[in-house]
């Protein structure tokens, strides 16, 4: 039901071919970093601006401490989301800088968004890449299902929000994007129930109200939408320094050529419609 015309030329390179394999190409060691990279150039003037109007860099003293750093990228987060529209753009490599002067992106790069300014106020990130099952996305592609690919690489953040690991102690524990608004299983009690994956809602809206679990580890009011995504997870490949690492490693979702082509439509096309 899905084109592989879309794909990379020999699919997406997982570590593992043939169902899920959680945790099957994790990178060792602990990864990350605040250095700028081709997608996230925080030290771009409009990146830099943008940090600025949210006031995520903090004052002396406070930008070492884990709740300052947490409520600050809380504060990024819901600022991304009022000044970055959401559309459905393939080109998951496109710089920060470029998101921002266009005022549109989708959750990959709305997330990168989020990921420039922690790296811009001093907090390491990384990313988990994870292989989605393509029908994830079927309810917001009801008529064009042909069309969506069936595996997307999913560039899945995590903050060092403790800082760096000092001198004879261990490493400092990440914060997943999915925890960014609290405990799993406390977002997983939200009313509403979980992600949905239709109308206005993105993966990146819906961080702030429901809990959003790749691994099964909760599960929301019988009432609502599950909160465990994990049956549309193909494959975890791994956690990767940044973003560009996992897509230079594993690739984009769709070829050069597809995206060329699709993105002059879906780019402007808002998330929802």
């Amino acid at each position: 039901m899905t084109s592989s015309l879309l794909m990379p030329r020999g699919g997406v390179r997982a570590g593992a071919a043939g169902g899920r394999t959680p945790g099957g190409a994790t990178v060792t060691g602990d990864v990350g970093g605040v250095d700028p990279t081709p997608i996230l150039d925080w030290r771009h003037p409009d990146v830099a601006s943008l940090v600025r109007r949210i006031g995520a860099a903090g004052h002396s003293g406070e930008v070492s401490d884990p709740a300052h750093r947490t409520a600050a990228l809380r504060r990024a987060h819901r600022h991304i989301a009022a000044v970055v529209r959401p559309v459905y753009s393939v080109q998951d490599e496109r710089p920060v800088s470029q998101v921002l002067r266009r005022g549109r992106g989708s959750c990959s790069q709305r997330l990168a968004v989020l990921e420039s300014v922690a790296r811009a106020s001093g907090v390491a990130t990384r990313v988990r890449g994870l292989l989605v099952d393509g029908r994830f996305w079927y309810p917001r592609f009801p008529r064009m299902r042909r069309l969506v690919p069936h595996q997307v690489v999913l560039a899945w953040p995590e903050f060092r929000v403790g800082g760096p690991p000092a001198a004879g102690r261990p490493s400092t524990a990440w914060l997943t994007v999915s925890e960014l608004f609290g405990d799993l299983h406390e977002l997983s009690h939200d009313e509403g129930g979980g992600f949905t994956n239709t109308g206005a809602e993105t993966l990146f809206e819906a961080l702030s109200r429901t809990a959003v679990d790749w691994d099964g580890a909760t599960a929301c009011p019988a009432a609502g939408a599950s909160c465990d995504l994990s049956a549309h997870v193909l494959a975890d490949l791994g956690r990767f320094g940044s973003r560009d690492e996992l897509f230079a490693r594993h690739g984009q979702t769709l070829r050069a050529t597809a995206r060329l082509l699709a993105e002059p439509v879906l780019g402007r096309r808002s998330a929802g419609v």
